[in-house]
């Protein structure tokens, strides 16, 4: 045999098995995927957080509006002034004002001085009644005597008609001066009747003038001021409000006033901690508490109560939640934008997994794939996605569990979980520190079938710049 064709026959025995060795290999990695894995550990702590934007609001605020009709004539503070119960904030023109105290003022005294004159014409009528009273006394006995000695014969009987027409005169002068008496004390409580209502209506124009200066009705700072001197304000009529002049905030006590999802609001508390941001403070973290949680769901798109609209609707919903920060600092303000952290549970020494090693798969595939295996004496099996659940699906079909590699299948094990941080997600019953689960990638992780053959790669990725070189 020639030396080409020992050459030519020994060439195609070094393809056959090249063709044989990479068959072979082909179909040994036939239905693997290529997944990522992590080693199950325990965390020392475990946080379950609810974040929620707002904004700053005082505990503490008044809104100041008119208290009366005219202009304002002089403005004391400005906006970011701090000021105390008391301080004068600003002027309104006083002139009718003035002018109507004044009046008031001397309609009063006069009041007063007719309450003194009907005293004094009571009291003499009072003692004229005492008078006459006396008179009467001094005629009753004459009279008396009168008869006894007319009866005797002692004394004619002019004198003794005289004596009557004495007495009867003084009865007379008695019930007159009573009937005055009556008259001038009706009178006089006529008069000071007239001095309180003059004297309340003196408090009424009182009342009006000094509220043409406003003063401070807390401690705190001036957190807006859009009127400016010579503004004309009004004060509210009915059901039209006033003109607007100021708000005052006490920001003595300071709150974060967030609106939490529907979904996190089960697990807010009272007296919960939570950590605040404030947008035009970066880089600081203010502690705080939370002494509100809201009862009702306010619309996210109208910012209106469930309760104050007619029709259903199906929108995201919020609740408020308040926070009241421990230690506010002194340049905060009204309506800075604000992020709350609120701690909701936390747990120590606990089993956690990533919360993308999650997976759910139902009973019906989690059968199949055991049956298959079975069948198949443990080998793998396809790797196809499970077709869409039909309608009508019982939910608790669903079984929660993780993939966990077991030689170079992806073993399906169910799982309990209990609260869930921000990357991690606490697992109770399922599995032990030590187990390596599949935590990526995502798409494996969304096709991949129990008992499939798996390819473990926990190398880095490669950079986008290496793959397109």
């Amino acid at each position: 045999m020639k030396t080409w064709h020992k050459v030519a026959i020994g060439s195609g025995v070094v393809v056959v098995l090249g063709g044989i060795v990479l068959f072979s290999v082909n179909q040994a990695n036939k239905g693997m995927v290529t997944v990522q894995t992590a080693k199950v550990t325990k965390q020392d702590s475990l946080v379950s957080l609810v974040t929620a934007s707002g904004e700053i609001k005082p505990t503490t605020y008044t809104n100041i509006a008119a208290q009366g009709y005219g202009r304002i004539t002089q403005i004391f503070v400005k906006e970011g002034d701090h000021v105390r119960k008391g301080d004068k904030l600003l002027t309104q023109e006083n002139v009718q004002a003035s002018a109507d105290v004044q009046a008031q003022e001397a309609a009063s005294n006069s009041a007063e001085s007719g309450v003194q004159a009907a005293e004094a014409s009571y009291k003499a009528a009072q003692a004229d009644l005492i008078s006459q009273q006396a008179n009467l006394e001094k005629a009753r006995l004459d009279y008396d005597r009168g008869q006894g000695l007319y009866k005797d014969g002692l004394i004619p009987k002019q004198d003794f008609d005289q004596r009557k027409t004495t007495y009867d005169g003084a009865v007379a002068s008695v019930d007159s001066a009573k009937a005055r008496v009556s008259l001038l004390k009706a009178q006089m409580e006529q008069s000071r009747s007239q001095l309180n209502q003059s004297r309340a209506q003196l408090v009424h124009t009182q009342d009006i003038l000094h509220k043409t200066v406003y003063t401070s009705p807390i401690n705190g700072i001036v957190s807006y001021l859009p009127e400016r001197v010579g503004d004309y304000v009004v004060m509210g009529i009915q059901n039209q409000p006033g003109s607007f002049i100021m708000t005052l905030s006490d920001m003595s006590t300071v709150t974060a006033e967030v609106k939490v999802d529907e979904t996190d609001i089960v697990s807010v508390k009272l007296g919960q901690d939570g950590d605040v941001n404030i947008d035009a403070i970066p880089g600081k973290v203010f502690k705080g508490k939370v002494t509100e949680v809201g009862s009702q769901a306010v619309l996210r798109s109208s910012g209106l109560t469930t309760t104050q609209t007619t029709t259903s609707t199906q929108e995201a919903k919020d609740f408020k939640v308040v926070v009241t920060l421990e230690n506010p600092p002194d340049n905060v303000r009204p309506g800075l934008s604000a992020t709350a952290k609120i701690k909701t549970a936390e747990r120590k020494n606990v089993i956690a997994v990533p919360i993308q090693a999650l997976a759910m798969r139902t009973r019906k595939e989690l059968e199949e794939a055991a049956k298959n295996a079975k069948g198949q004496g443990g080998s793998g099996v396809t790797l196809a996605a499970p077709p869409p659940a039909a309608p009508g699906d019982i939910k608790k079909d669903e079984i929660q569990g993780v993939f966990v590699v077991n030689g170079k299948k992806a073993v399906f094990r169910s799982v309990e979980t209990g609260i869930s941080g921000v990357t991690d997600i606490e697992i109770t019953k399922g599995l032990q520190p030590g187990d390596e689960i599949v935590v990526g990638s995502y798409k494996a992780l969304r096709t991949l079938k129990p008992e499939a053959q798996v390819k473990v790669d926990n190398s880095a990725p490669k950079r986008q710049d290496d793959q397109q070189s």
